[in-house]
């Protein structure tokens, strides 16, 4: 039994020294570094954050490049500036909205033709006087003293009376539906309306018409005249005081036989008149240049009194207060004083 156990000690320690031997490796060579859990866990992290920086360095190159590629590398300005000049124009250059190129072609609006300005403008000055200190307080008192029903009547009666003057000026410009539908008002207003001082026509659908014999020379081609101021009667131009003179005859006061009869109407007329202009005095008192302002409203809506319905058609669905000339202001011609050699 001892020797049988030696004998297998002795076996079991050759095996194990052959072993080692074939692990051992040659003469020379160092042995190989043997990795640790730390050494393990450790190489993954750098090479990620190896991998990531390269990427950001590869982002930036690109970015860079296509930085260069849109803006020269000579361009010391910023995108703010860049986007500014693109907008507006490089630096030095002012912008002028007037001759931007993108815009539309502003609205060409005809000079007013006014040779006689000087003179205009103090006879201007004088209606200025006449008006603060006549006109307008007997304007005043008559609102403040007369009912508005009454007003309205008045403003209806002399209303009525210019409808045969409108008849025949709208024959005379072409307009034989105009003319009947001014007939028909005078008609009906003198005879349903008691002699004007009502307005059936209005509810039955007969609009009014304002036609006088300077638009019917504005029609038949005198379309260009200089701009006048008559004292005491204001704005007209040149044909508009031929038209004054073609309609007195025609306008029914002038046929009242009364002389205080008919200058108490045309007093009162002018009255009504002044209370239809209130709406424009607060407009008068910011202007910087009143005359300017009265002679080109002025001659700008007589114009479209004259040409404006040969360029559009009157809309007969719109409310009467938001059709044209419903209300003139102007002073009409039975308003104006007896002229010599018109009866």
């Amino acid at each position: 039994m001892p020797r049988r156990l030696l004998k297998a000690c002795l076996l079991k320690a050759c095996l194990l020294k052959a072993c080692l031997l074939e692990a051992t490796p040659a003469t020379g060579a160092s042995p190989a570094p043997v990795q640790t859990d730390a050494d393990a866990n450790a190489a993954p992290a750098t090479d990620v954050a190896a991998v990531q920086s390269t990427a950001i360095e590869g982002d930036a190159s690109a970015a860079a490049r296509d930085a260069d590629a849109v803006v020269p590398a000579a361009d010391p300005r910023t995108q703010a500036e860049r986007d500014y000049d693109a907008l507006y124009g490089p630096p030095g250059q002012a912008y002028n909205p007037i001759a931007d190129p993108t815009l539309p072609a502003p609205a060409e609006l005809p000079a007013s033709y006014d040779p006689w300005e000087p003179l205009n403008r103090r006879v201007h000055a004088f209606n200025n006087v006449v008006d603060r200190r006549i006109a307008r307080p007997l304007a005043k008192a008559y609102v403040a003293v007369v009912p508005r029903p009454v007003r309205l009547g008045v403003g209806n009666f002399f209303n009525n009376l210019g409808q045969p003057i409108s008849a025949l000026n709208a024959l005379l410009q072409g307009k034989p539906k105009g003319a009947a539908q001014a007939m028909g008002r005078f008609a009906l207003n003198t005879t349903m309306g008691f002699g004007g001082l009502f307005d059936p026509a209005s509810s039955v659908g007969l609009p009014m018409h304002s036609e006088d014999f300077g638009q019917t020379l504005g029609v038949w081609g005198w379309e260009r005249s200089r701009y006048v101021e008559l004292p005491l009667f204001g704005p007209r131009t040149v044909r508009d005081v031929f038209g004054l003179i073609g309609d007195a005859p025609l306008a029914p006061l002038r046929q009242v036989e009364s002389d205080r009869a008919r200058v108490f109407l045309q007093g009162l007329q002018l009255v009504d008149v002044r209370t239809q202009l209130f709406a424009v005095d607060s407009m008068r008192e910011g202007a910087t240049d009143e005359y300017a302002l009265f002679r080109d409203a002025w001659l700008q809506r007589r114009r479209y009194q004259i040409f404006g319905d040969r360029q559009q058609k009157q809309d007969d669905s719109l409310p009467a207060y938001l059709r044209d000339d419903q209300d003139n202001p102007t002073v009409p011609a039975s308003a104006m004083p007896g002229i010599e050699g018109v009866p």
